[in-house]
């Protein structure tokens, strides 16, 4: 199963399971995109991936709310709160930066962890991601959405070009699909080892479930195809 098959079941409302590289996190992500989620897919994301569950957002619709990354955040207050300048992730071994915003819960729910309260703001941050791509005004990021919540948000880079992380992977797949480029993100980990279940194990539990499992190296080769 390639590309082809996991834009299928992205405009399906469907999971597929998407592994970005060896040099990088060297980790496969349950991906869905975020317009479809319902609470049966998070309960599903907490108990069989076990990861965070994050949403990316295309780096269109980030740019047009003037989503920070958290670590700018860090560094503009650092100068009043010491703390914040001593843990900026300058040492990551597989990348130059965290994608981390700010994490957020719609303010319809109430204490914004569980399945149902989750599911809500992450649809509710795909309507408000193709809104914003249609003309709508950023203030509706703050009507809708409080913070701190239980949904950290990932802004993509601008490009495969500048980053190929989970979050670009996910939401390149999502735009070349035809959905909204908001995509849940969550990584896939193993109860045995205790650290990141492997491509191998991945691949088996993508075959048991009827899932598509992509590599970060095919979905760059079709977006490069696509812009040659």
């Amino acid at each position: 199963m390639g590309v082809r098959e996991a834009l299928r079941a992205l405009a399906e409302g469907r999971f597929i399971l998407l592994y970005d590289a060896e040099e990088r996190e060297n980790e496969v992500d349950m991906v869905m995109g975020a317009q479809f989620v319902q609470p049966s897919h998070v309960a599903v994301l907490r108990r069989e991936a076990g990861g965070l569950i994050c949403v990316a957002l295309h780096h269109r619709i980030a740019q047009k709310l003037g989503l920070p990354y958290l670590t700018e955040l860090y560094r503009a207050a650092s100068d009043r709160f010491r703390i914040l300048g001593e843990v900026l992730p300058h040492d990551l071994p597989y990348d130059e930066r965290s994608a981390f915003s700010l994490s957020v819960n719609h303010r319809r729910t109430r204490t914004g962890i569980t399945d149902w309260d989750r599911a809500l703001t992450i649809r509710e941050l795909a309507r408000l991601g193709e809104g914003i791509l249609n003309g709508s005004p950023p203030e509706e990021f703050g009507r809708n959405f409080r913070s701190p919540g239980h949904v950290p948000l990932l802004p993509a880079a601008p490009s495969l070009l500048e980053r190929r992380g989970h979050t670009e992977l996910s939401v390149t797949l999502a735009e070349m699909a035809g959905i909204v480029p908001v995509t849940v993100i969550c990584e896939m980990l193993d109860a045995e080892t205790h650290r990141a279940l492997s491509l191998e194990k991945a691949r088996e539990y993508a075959d048991g479930r009827g899932l598509v499992l992509v590599e970060g190296e095919e979905v760059v080769r079709e977006w490069r195809r696509q812009h040659a």
